[in-house]
């Protein structure tokens, strides 16, 4: 898995070395106070987890310790937009549980940053950590509203909604993109589809005129995959 430095002795090496580790992940029953210790000189943030939490994101199997390298776990609105790759405006987006999911999708595809535009509950925002396997320890999920969005902006914007022209596979989805996905009823608002420079449109022969946003989340993030290959 791409971005991870995988079990104990590596990130102990790591560290030791100085590579530039954004976090470190231990498993909270393990024998892990050395790399704990390191990791509290250098300044690097240190979350524990389950032994199942371990197991579920090591590339290599079970193990005691991973590392995030290549991605910052955390940053502002202006601070994603400084960094490369695809960033994710989940626009008007409500329902607290869709949310968890798709950040999910989008830490797992390996996105530079997650923006909700729509003003959550500490309840609610514990509640989409719980949805999302709180993958929000390791992609930075951002709080703003459309305008700060719009004005910060400084890549591509490309919408999926069902006014588009095109398929997402005859799209260029990669580069540093805005990828924009709205709620299911409402879409995507009038602001954003009018700052686009592309729509796409998701093919679709049944009744029901939606995919559920999980759905429509995935065939982005999994074709900007493919075509970077």
């Amino acid at each position: 898995m791409a971005g991870q430095i995988t079990g104990k002795e590596a990130v102990l090496e790591a560290l030791l070395k100085g590579e530039d580790i954004k976090l470190v992940l231990v498993d909270r029953e393990a024998d892990c106070e050395d790399i704990i210790t390191l990791c509290k000189q250098k300044n690097i943030i240190v979350e524990e987890g389950s032994t199942n939490d371990l197991w579920r994101m090591s590339a290599q199997g079970q193990q005691d310790a991973l590392a995030l390298i290549e991605r910052e776990p955390h940053g502002t609105l202006e601070e994603i937009f400084q960094r490369p790759g695809a960033i994710w405006l989940f626009d008007g987006v409500e329902y607290s549980t869709n949310l968890g999911f798709v950040i999910r999708t989008a830490e797992v595809s390996g996105a530079t940053a997650v923006i909700i535009n729509v003003e959550k509950t500490h309840a609610e925002r514990r509640t989409i950590r719980r949805a999302g396997m709180r993958a929000d320890r390791f992609i930075p999920v951002v709080y703003a509203t459309t305008e700060q969005v719009l004005a910060a902006c400084d890549r591509r914007i490309i919408v999926a909604e069902d006014i588009g022209d095109r398929a997402p596979w005859d799209a260029d989805l990669t580069g540093d993109v805005l990828l924009v996905v709205g709620a299911e009823n409402a879409g995507v608002s009038k602001e954003v589809i009018e700052a686009a420079d592309t729509i796409v449109r998701l093919p679709m022969t049944g009744f029901v005129p939606s995919y559920n946003l999980q759905v429509a989340v995935s065939c982005l993030a999994l074709d900007r995959l493919r075509q970077m290959q």
